[in-house]
């Protein structure tokens, strides 16, 4: 046995979550069996996916709103079947994007507060072109205004929302995609897949570059880049479903570097990686801990644990811009358990009142480092990144307005083939 401690600046980190009175109370989270985060968060609002009669909604509600929430509380209304993932903008506070089962992405911008009488809120953007249920939404890391989303037709398109144009489509899977992540800079996307194979697209030209055997369960699968590194994460379950952790060199995805036995729970684990302190946050869906590593020269080092007697639902980390440095925090996690979103604040415990520029370097900011137009020629350029030390001044609203039409459908979506066995029905509808 090593009788050494590895030295590091986050051996201690501990995680607190916040007095009821600080959380978000009287939610109705969506009862939808489709695997995502259910829940994001930006330094203005978060979001979640609602359990709503008569189609599709979700809620958006401004951080500052803590307490019990009305019952009559505004929706996003607009689409026809449950929404299934949601993602903010991330160079503008005041956007999001949905993904439904009703085979749309839509846009929306958010008030700057919700008047009285307001009931519900309408989208400024219909994106049609999927022909079946939209899974996943994810908004692009450098260039502004680019969305990805994937459906269960196998497909992944990107959109360009400011002129509400489909400009790519991505095909290769065989089965239902599971999750997508973009790397650093946005030019490659991960993918994992019900076929239990792990892909790295080059999205704009439409190529594998690269794939490989993942995880060998049957179960959700989730993948995550290590920052700027050219390493992935992946969770899954084994053939026997045990819990895994698997560690990949993107140039080789014959075989994991690592692979790590986790446990023997059911529930799918969400990956998180803070980029500026190397640390891979591990969420179980149906249980209440949140596991910590800290990533170097190819290990994965496990630093400790959260737990908490409420088990999560979903989970999203707010971006490292809107932390308080002031009390060393490194990062927050917004926890959705059945009527509740629970803020846990992840911190360094030191005793100066300094800024510490060791555990908080310069981080990825709010404005975009490419356009849109500049991004599908072929052009890639790292994220802009801000100094926390000056602090962080959220931006004042800008104003967002697609080119296109609200109601325009963009390419009339095909009708979806009517399921020809029970596992086409288990396909669409589980």
């Amino acid at each position: 046995m090593n009788r050494f401690v590895r030295p590091s600046k986050y051996r201690h980190v501990f995680g607190t979550p916040a007095k009821r009175d600080f959380c978000y109370d009287n939610v109705r989270v969506s009862l939808n069996a489709w695997d995502t985060n259910m829940v994001q968060v930006n330094p203005l609002f978060v979001s979640m996916n609602w359990q709503a009669s008569g189609g599709g909604a979700f809620a958006v509600i401004p951080l500052g709103t803590v307490g019990k929430l009305p019952d009559n509380y505004p929706l996003y209304h607009g689409h026809t079947a449950p929404v299934l993932d949601t993602n903010f903008n991330p160079f503008n506070d005041y956007v999001i994007a949905s993904g439904a089962e009703d085979s749309k992405v839509m846009i929306w911008t958010i008030p700057e507060q919700y008047d009285e009488d307001l009931e519900e809120v309408t989208p400024v953007l219909k994106l049609s072109g999927h022909g079946r249920k939209v899974g996943q939404v994810l908004f692009h890391p450098t260039a502004s205004n680019v969305l990805a989303s994937a459906s269960t037709d196998l497909t992944i398109k990107l959109w360009d929302i400011e002129k509400g144009q489909e400009k790519q489509e991505v095909t290769g899977h065989t089965e239902i995609i599971q999750s997508i992540a973009w790397n650093y800079n946005g030019s490659l996307l991960a993918t994992t897949c019900r076929d239990k194979r792990l892909r790295i697209f080059d999205v704009r030209s439409n190529k594998v570059v690269q794939e490989g055997a993942g995880h060998q369960g049957i179960k959700g699968s989730r993948v995550v880049w290590l920052g700027e590194s050219d390493r992935l994460a992946t969770t899954g379950f084994s053939r026997m479903s045990d819990r895994q952790l698997n560690l990949w060199n993107t140039g080789d995805l014959s075989k994991p570097i690592k692979s790590e036995f986790l446990d023997t729970s059911s529930g799918v684990i969400m990956p998180f990686y803070d980029s500026d302190t190397s640390m891979l946050y591990l969420a179980g869906k149906g249980d209440g801990t949140i596991r910590y590593y800290e990533y170097e020269n190819d290990e994965l080092y496990h630093l400790s644990d959260f737990r908490d007697m409420e088990t999560q639902k979903g989970l999203a980390f707010m971006p490292k811009r809107a932390l308080n440095v002031n009390e060393c925090e490194i990062a927050r996690a917004y926890k959705i358990t059945t009527n509740l979103i629970e803020p846990i604040s992840f911190k360094v415990p030191r005793k100066s009142d300094a800024f510490q520029s060791d555990i908080f370097p310069p981080c990825v900011g709010d404005e975009p480092a490419l356009t849109a137009d500049e991004w599908f020629s072929g052009k890639n350029a790292d994220p802009k990144k801000i100094d926390l030390s000056e602090g962080y001044e959220v931006k004042e609203k800008q104003e967002f307005t697609p080119s296109a039409p609200a109601e325009e459908a963009v390419e009339a979506a095909p009708a979806a083939a009517a399921p020809k066995n029970d596992k086409d029905v288990s396909d669409d509808y589980f």
